[in-house]
């Protein structure tokens, strides 16, 4: 039907945009992206930025409208997980005076699902409510990936190839890596994404092992040396621990899966 295959394309093109990131999509980058005619992509950027969901800048390029934005953030706390991760960022946020994620996975991506600003003046915002990124690319990420068994991760690595936007080193190298996080308990992103700012993270895991959430701070190299990123570390596994115990309260009969699906859809 041609209704359907309308509403197919246009949520083709949002998802273009969407991972366009700081930059948005040009009518071109989607062009190329979706395949569509020029003609066709011009007139669904031009109805979802009429209805709001998209916006253009002076520049042209196209980003997620302020509309689409509200019904993702509403979607993001359908279960009310940000409402009850809140106090464990607020507390990292008050402890480390820098700035704390949350993040779960969705698929073969890592989403950055709340944020919490700390107090000092220098902050680092490497990641947006709402941004996504390959399992195993920024602390959090990495957190995600890691404590996973290490044939998942093989085949999270192979379905997520490296890209020029989420460069990564070879399968071997991150299944070393992530053998490294579990034994000293945490994640550390040095620069790999931002110049110049280090990111810890450490997973929330659920009785069988696995990560169903992470939590990451991040800050400028200055202040992430070795001492004060495994006293990070340690506090946030605290909060970590805490955090899997507030999730369990909320569905106490489901099972571990069945907690992880109620995070991640895809799964």
């Amino acid at each position: 039907m041609e209704s359907v295959r309308s509403v197919t394309r246009a949520a083709g093109i949002v998802d273009v945009v969407a991972n366009g990131g700081a930059e948005g999509a040009r009518l071109m980058d989607v062009v190329t992206a979706t395949g569509l005619q020029k003609t066709t992509v011009h007139r669904i950027l031009a109805t979802l930025t009429e209805l709001g969901w998209l916006e253009q800048t002076e520049a042209g390029s196209f980003h997620l409208g302020p509309k689409l934005v509200g019904l993702g953030t509403e979607a993001l706390n359908r279960h009310g997980i940000v409402d009850i991760a809140g106090p464990r960022l607020a507390a990292l946020a008050r402890t480390t005076h820098d700035t704390v994620f949350l993040s779960t996975r969705s698929g073969i991506e890592s989403l950055c699902v709340d944020r919490v600003l700390g107090s000092f003046p220098i902050r680092t915002l490497t990641l947006q409510v709402g941004d996504r990124r390959p399992l195993g690319v920024g602390a959090g990420a990495m957190a995600l990936l890691a404590w996973l068994p290490d044939d998942e991760i093989e085949a999270v690595l192979a379905s997520s190839p490296s890209s020029s936007r989420y460069p990564r080193p070879d399968a071997a190298s991150v299944l070393q890596a992530a053998r490294t996080a579990r034994e000293r308990g945490y994640t550390v992103n040095n620069g790999g994404i931002v110049p110049g700012a280090v990111g810890v993270g450490v997973p929330v895991l659920a009785e069988d092992g696995l990560p169903i959430a992470s939590l990451s701070v991040a800050a400028v190299e200055t202040r992430m040396g070795p001492e004060r990123i495994a006293a990070i570390a340690e506090r946030m596994a605290v909060e970590a621990g805490v955090l899997r115990e507030d999730l369990r309260e909320v569905a106490p009969r489901l099972s571990e899966p069945s907690i992880r699906r109620l995070l991640d859809p895809h799964l």
